[in-house]
This record gives structure tokens, sequence and C-alpha cells, in this order.
């Protein structure tokens, strides 16, 4: 297995914006050829990065034969625009090491933060600045596991919005604008969804929203919902029922050719 340690910028975007000069990377986890990829991000809320939602997931993805990536990207205190920023290049970065298909899978805010890479990949985060910077930020497919996916306070969980909003997080514009619910269209990229029932951090509303959404506008889409389980449960191997959610991920990401 190839652990190889990969900065996405030698001077990132927004770093003023940090408390210490954090520069994101993305860690490979290589063990074939294929020229397929997913990115794992970990959730935290915007402001830490969960530990069981990193490594773990990238070996499991090994496991299945699958290529793949961990992101260690910016949480608070940071820009609003520096996480999107960070996908946006990591997408980017191993589509420039040959990988022609590549796909993002996120935990809680990690899965915010892939809905938005899905469905604002052409907003322009950050200012390109070389060749790689030419490729296409679209994954391919995305994998949303128990995902923050609104902002709207009804339903969202407002740590990750105060997180990532910091002293704008009232303002509507921007709650619409990272609302992913309502940036889906027929373009958005085929998505895996679970989620449990009775999680109380991030309500399982998030995911019929999602699901509804990709449903109206045609995306193809896999939801599942487990109806006993609580928050961050990441591969819950310690939980039989829940825990196919990784086979189940895996199968769906080889029907789409990884």
């Amino acid at each position: 297995m190839n652990n190889n340690k990969i900065m996405l910028w030698d001077n990132p975007p927004y770093i003023e914006h940090t408390n210490n000069s954090f520069k994101p990377s993305i860690t490979s986890f290589v063990i074939s050829d294929n020229k397929t990829a997913v990115i794992v991000c970990p959730g935290g809320g915007y402001g830490g990065k969960a530990d069981h939602e990193r490594t773990p997931i990238a070996q499991m993805f090994n496991k299945h034969g699958i290529n793949a990536f961990t992101l260690d990207y910016n949480v608070a205190p940071c820009h609003k625009y520096a996480p999107l920023s960070d996908i946006q290049r990591a997408i980017r970065t191993v589509r420039s090491l040959g990988y022609e298909k590549v796909a993002v899978c996120g935990f809680s805010a990690g899965g915010h933060l892939t809905c938005t890479s899905a469905t604002m990949y052409n907003f322009e985060a950050y200012p390109r600045i070389d060749d790689i910077d030419k490729l296409s930020a679209r994954p391919d497919a995305f994998i949303a596991c128990y995902p923050v996916v609104t902002m709207e306070e009804s339903f969202t969980h407002m740590g990750s919005r105060q997180n990532l909003l910091s002293s704008e997080w009232q303002s509507q514009e921007l709650v619409d604008m990272f609302s992913s619910e309502k940036n889906i269209t027929n373009d958005t990229p085929p998505c895996f969804i679970w989620h449990t029932a009775t999680d109380n951090a991030v309500p399982v509303k998030n995911a019929f929203a999602l699901a509804e959404a990709l449903s109206q506008n045609g995306v193809y889409f896999e939801l599942h919902i487990f109806p006993v389980g609580c928050h961050g449960l990441g591969l819950a191997y310690e939980h039989k029922d829940i825990g196919v959610w990784s086979e189940c991920a895996c199968t769906f990401l080889k029907k789409l050719g990884f």
C-alpha cells in the first residue's frame, strides 16, 4: 500500500484566515493500477476531523479493491470557502495523478463537504493557479454518510453551520448557497446515501431532503435508512445491520465503473 502525503498547495488560499497557517493535504491509500479512486472526508462539525472516519474508511475501500485518498481539509477558524476549495483542489489533484474517475465520500459535516463538491463544482471557490486547476472539480459520484445536507435552521446541524459560516451564520444568502438540497440539478453526479432514523445530532430529514431533490432531478441515487443507531458510527462494524452500508457503497461504486 502506498501512503504518501501530498500537499494541495504551496501557498493555500485563505491561509490568512487560519490560526495556525494550516496547509490542506491528501494521503494516498493506493493498492492497484486501476484509474479510479475515492477521496474520504471525515466529519467533525467543521470544528475538527474524526479519526475513525478517515484512515479506517480508506482501508475499507482498499479491502474492496478500490483506491482511496483521505483529505485533511480546513475547519474553523477558516474562511467559508476554504473547505470547498480544499475538496475541489483535491479532486483536481487526484485527476492530475492519472485517475479517470474520482468519487468523494464524507461523514456528517464531511458529508456536507462532499455534497457541496457535487453541487457547487462550477463555483470558483479559489483562484486557479496552475495546470491542475484546468481539470474538472466535478466528482463522478458521491457517498453521503449521515450527512449534514442543509443549512436551514429547521433541521441543520447548527454547530456545522456556525463553524463554516462564522460571523455570517445568519446570512440567508449563505444558508441558501450551502444548502445542498437546493442546488441539485440533472447534472449532479450519482449519489449513495445512508443515515439512521434515530440520529439525534444530524436529523435523518437531511438524507430525505437530499434524496428527494435527487429524485426530482432524475439523478441516479441509492438511499439506505437504518431504523436504530446514533450519530457518528463510521464503519459501524459493531452493528451488523448497519455495517452492511460499506459493502453496499462499494457495490454502488463498482456499478459505476470503479
